[in-house]
């Protein structure tokens, strides 16, 4: 019973009974006792229909706020990992009919792909989206999330919005470096992670025009059977599948890069490497390397195989609910909460 039923059952039934019994005992000599009384059987009334108003609260999705993660941590084995995701694999069974078209999973490839190659490799599996990075030897290039549902088409689309985007941003590096000539030694450190960054940008744009062999992994869902399919496949790492998934916008994938093979670690930029300081090494020490400065929403010139979020994440294959919403830039991967670093 709600506490509008209550208090309206109240008012019907019970009011007029009191109402009658304190007409008929007013004019006594009891008359003060029975106000007092029935003026406290009225307030512990209001009061029991305040808490039976605050306990009727509707029970709503109770997985707000939560967030799994699935793929490798900072500081992981990545031989680790997918000699684990293999035997979650062995061990997966068919999803109960209710549970809908299949179980989702995270895909890592051997080598980056251009998006006609990933659609030979998934073929008809189901795709949720594909992650990429530039490639570059050396440099730090932004980790993207790209949702894809029709590959190679919704790729290629996606790495021309991401060409565009990239265009801006080394147009806005160049611009600031440019503001800060003829200033002293702090400003020309400040420029050369300008123009480092803009060197970045513009080479992530050209490749992304040309659908660049980019793409190192990707979300699927499919039946264990299609999944098994897809592990057996030369050109797969792993299959990392994850039934505990039921959303992605609450689920941070970290897949491991193609070309770390043993700890999965941010890889180092060679172009931000800090210079020595002027006369020598008898007159001092070179400081560390000047963090690259934010642009929009590229805020992550370093790919980062987890995100930057204060929760533990537990050693593969285990995976956590946490009470952490994703981080700003997982929100801008796309709503899944895929770390952009």
């Amino acid at each position: 019973m709600r506490a509008g039923d209550l208090l309206r059952r109240w008012d019907e039934g019970l009011l007029p009974r009191l109402a009658g019994t304190v007409t008929r005992l007013g004019d006594g000599p009891s008359r003060p006792r029975v106000l007092t009384t029935a003026a406290l059987l009225s307030c512990a009334a209001v009061l029991l229909a305040a808490v039976w108003a605050a306990d009727d609260r509707p029970v709503g999705d109770r997985t707000v706020g939560e967030v799994t993660r699935v793929g490798v941590a900072d500081g992981d084995s990545i031989p680790g990992y997918v000699r684990a995701a293999a035997a979650d694999l062995a061990a997966l069974r068919p999803a109960a009919p209710a549970a809908g078209d299949g179980t989702y999973a995270l895909v890592s490839l051997s080598s980056y792909l251009t998006p006609q190659r990933a659609a030979a490799v998934f073929g008809d599996v189901p795709l949720a989206a594909v992650f990429g990075r530039v490639p570059l030897a050396d440099r730090q290039t932004e980790i993207v999330r790209i949702p894809a549902q029709r590959v190679p088409d919704d790729v290629v689309a996606g790495m021309a919005e991401l060409a565009v985007r990239k265009e801006g941003e080394a147009a806005d590096y160049r611009a600031r470096a440019a503001a800060l000539a003829g200033g002293g030694q702090a400003d020309r450190e400040l420029r050369r992670v300008y123009d480092s960054g803009a060197e970045v940008a513009a080479a992530e744009a050209a490749a992304y025009r040309t659908g660049c062999a980019c793409l190192y992994a990707a979300v699927v869902r499919a039946e264990p059977v299609a999944l098994r399919g897809v592990a057996a496949r030369p050109e797969v790492r792993a299959v990392d599948p994850a039934p505990e998934v039921s959303r992605l916008d609450r689920t941070v994938f970290t897949p491991p890069l193609p070309e770390q093979r043993e700890v999965a670690h941010p890889p180092a930029d060679a172009g931000l490497a800090p210079e020595p300081m002027a006369g020598g090494p008898d007159h001092g020490t070179p400081g560390a390397a000047t963090p690259a400065p934010t642009v929009g929403e590229t805020s992550e010139p370093a790919p980062q195989v987890t995100d930057s979020s204060p929760v533990p994440v537990r050693p593969a294959p285990g995976r956590i609910p946490s009470q952490t919403p994703p981080t700003s830039a997982d929100a801008t991967a796309g709503g899944t909460g895929e770390p952009s670093g």
